[in-house]
């Protein structure tokens, strides 16, 4: 009988190993999943507001955007190949909506539209970021670590030219 309950606990525990190592694995994939996605839909948006902005601080915020959301999506695509994870290949459904929303307008209400996105979207992302860069021994959280100062660095410029709007 010990016998038996040993043996059925060793199979237990061995069965349930590799589900939990899935299971660990799963949000990291997840996260960088989106964050390629993020990063091709804020290089997509960046062009747009290089191409159709009103002021010269929103075709350079754009400029930053394009630029740095590209060298993000490099390290991004490298810690996903890395991890055996097949990259998206485009912005998510509501990303690309947003993009045809602002691809509509132009002047200073392209302006407006595109800050407030901007400091929507860098908002929850930041958030994201804090979070995965706290995960240990993950990859995905050093990844996370490093483009965490751009993105905050973002949503100051967002923020800032939001204020310069409203004045």
């Amino acid at each position: 009988m010990l016998k038996t309950t040993i043996a059925s606990l060793a199979v237990a525990m061995a069965l349930s190993c590799p589900s939990y190592a899935l299971a660990q694995g799963r949000p990291s994939q997840d996260f960088i999943k989106k964050a390629i996605e993020g990063n091709l839909a804020e290089v997509a948006v960046g062009q747009l507001a290089q191409q159709k902005g009103n002021s010269e601080g929103v075709k350079n915020f754009g400029r930053q955007l394009e630029t740095d959301h590209s060298a993000a999506n490099q390290k991004a695509m490298s810690v996903a190949t890395s991890m055996g994870v097949t990259p998206p290949t485009g912005p998510n459904k509501h990303q690309r909506e947003v993009y045809q929303k602002l691809s509509k307008l132009s002047g200073a209400a392209f302006d407006r539209a595109f800050i407030k996105e901007a400091m929507t979207d860098h908002k929850k992302d930041v958030a994201e970021y804090e979070k995965e860069a706290k995960r240990q021994n993950d990859p995905v959280a050093g990844y996370a670590g490093e483009t965490l100062p751009a993105l905050q660095n973002h949503l100051k410029m967002a923020e800032s030219l939001s204020a310069a709007k409203t004045q």
